[in-house]
């Protein structure tokens, strides 16, 4: 009888704000492997609760559910700041693939990457980018500075690391103008007044983020536009899937259009309610074939693997800007590049399957 292939879904643990900074809401790292989001904001003020991290834990349990209706033996390991018990873990469990939903390690973000270089140290095959690709994705201004090396138009944008009295002048960035954190995703620090127009609101969000992440912010001219999210599966050669669209209409006309952080995490917000994925995207066809073009490059040249996702906008004019690109995108089965994959004619369990499969490959 041929063994079926162990997959372990390795996913970081959410933290709840203390005081003295963030603490792990379990200690030992099993103690919510099987609660839903819902249990565990029924149980926890949402309020002290990164929410980007909360949404996790519907993604691995969508995950490990597919992967088991796919045949595959599958099991969870719920990260924590104690890197010992993930060693000792692989160590004697011998995994076959680790589908990698670890986000971050301890708080940091920026360890997601370590995470990464530890599969590649014990040799044991994972899920999605690779410890440079995530490094370099996550650093915004780095990923700005690649695309445009390779003539791939992004925003204009300057990074500011601290605020002096004339940080502002010779910016050069024509308003509106959106400030985001440099070294965050799924939309960390990212609200409805992150869209400025003058320098009194530019320069209280930039010290903002400079106090609330501890870290540059990216400020970029804000390109008024349609969004566009290019989702891509595979590798040889990636393809792309069908284009979804950020519809903004349902926004009240106070707020700017784009993905908050409230939009893609507070449900009973007007932000949430007022976004919504249209799947496929109409557009015309050359615009199309385009967009596809430009992220498919983005892809390589940041070299994502397995699965990705592009986010652009189109101005008035039907000109594409790459906003970011994101390797390892959520995947749970009300997220975009699920909707994108589904259009494209692939179940949730199909999609799971062929990122292990990739995995596998590498093997």
């Amino acid at each position: 009888m041929t063994r079926k292939h162990h997959i372990v879904v390795v996913f970081n643990e959410p933290t709840v704000a203390t005081q003295r900074g963030r603490q792990y809401i379990s200690s030992d790292g099993k103690i919510h492997a099987s609660l839903s989001r819902a249990e565990l904001l029924a149980q926890i003020d949402p309020s002290v609760i990164d929410l980007s991290e909360v949404g996790v834990l519907e993604e691995r349990e969508h995950v490990r559910q597919a992967l088991e209706n796919s045949g595959y033996v599958a099991s969870l390991f719920n990260m924590n700041g104690n890197v010992q018990r993930l060693i000792d873990f692989i160590t004697e469990k011998k995994p076959d693939v680790i589908f990698n939903l670890c986000e971050s390690l301890a708080n940091e973000s920026i360890h997601e990457m370590h995470v990464a270089g530890l599969y590649e140290l014990m040799g044991v095959p994972y899920t999605g980018a690779g410890a440079f690709a995530l490094g370099s994705c996550l650093n915004k201004v780095r990923t700005k500075e690649i695309l445009l090396a390779h003539q791939i138009r992004t925003p204009k944008f300057a990074l500011i690391s601290a605020m002096e009295s004339n940080t502002l002048s010779g910016l050069g960035l024509a308003y509106p103008i959106i400030v985001k954190p440099s070294r965050e995703d799924a939309s960390a620090g990212i609200y409805s007044n992150s869209v400025v127009a003058n320098e009194s609101d530019l320069r209280d969000r930039i010290e903002h983020i400079l106090v609330k992440f501890g870290q540059p912010a990216i400020v970029e001219e804000y390109i008024e536009g349609r969004e566009i999210n290019v989702a891509i599966l595979g590798n040889n050669p990636p393809v792309t899937l069908p284009l979804s669209e950020i519809d903004f209409s349902g926004l009240p006309s106070h707020l700017p259009k784009i993905v908050t952080y409230n939009a893609k995490w507070m449900e009973a917000t007007d932000e949430y309610k007022g976004t919504v994925g249209v799947c496929p995207a109409p557009l015309e066809e050359s615009i199309a074939v385009e967009l596809r073009a430009i992220a498919l490059k983005a892809f390589r040249i940041m070299g994502c693997r397995d699965y990705a996702r592009v986010d652009m906008r189109l101005t008035k004019a039907n000109v594409p800007y790459v906003l970011e690109v994101n390797p390892n995108p959520d995947i749970s089965e009300n997220a975009g590049f699920a909707r994108s994959a589904r259009n494209y004619g692939l179940t949730f369990e199909q999609t799971v399957a062929k990122i292990v499969e990739h995995a596998l490959e590498r093997h």
